[in-house]
């Protein structure tokens, strides 16, 4: 069983920032495709931003020029940095990876955008 656990989440006004981490139990990590979901209270979870393998990016609109997605293969980590917080960016927000069937989903962290 893959575990993948967040942290990083907390409240933060708008305008802040945050980092956000997902270790992964997979000594293979480095040969999957990763992203950043989220789910808001009564919404779908989205995909928010995706990284390769090899390193190469994706964001969806609402958080493009404003996360940055990036791992560390070493530490089996992926991190979104999200900056210029806004109030719709509050969410659970979780990894897993990208394309094929998911990993069993951790229990996210929560990000909270409020003054």
């Amino acid at each position: 069983q893959v575990q993948l656990v967040e942290s990083g989440g907390g409240l933060v006004q708008p305008g802040g920032s945050l980092r956000l981490s997902c270790v992964v139990s997979k000594s293979t990590f480095s040969i999957y495709a990763m992203g950043w979901y989220r789910q808001a209270p009564g919404k779908q979870r989205e995909l928010v931003a995706t990284i390769t393998s090899g390193g190469t990016t994706n964001y969806k609109d609402p958080v493009k020029g404003r996360f940055t997605i990036s791992r560390d293969n070493a530490k089996n980590t992926a991190y979104l940095e999200m900056n210029s917080l806004k109030p719709e960016d509050t969410a659970v927000y979780y990894c897993n990876k990208y394309g094929g069937s998911w990993w069993n989903w951790g229990q996210g962290t929560q990000v909270i955008v409020s003054s």
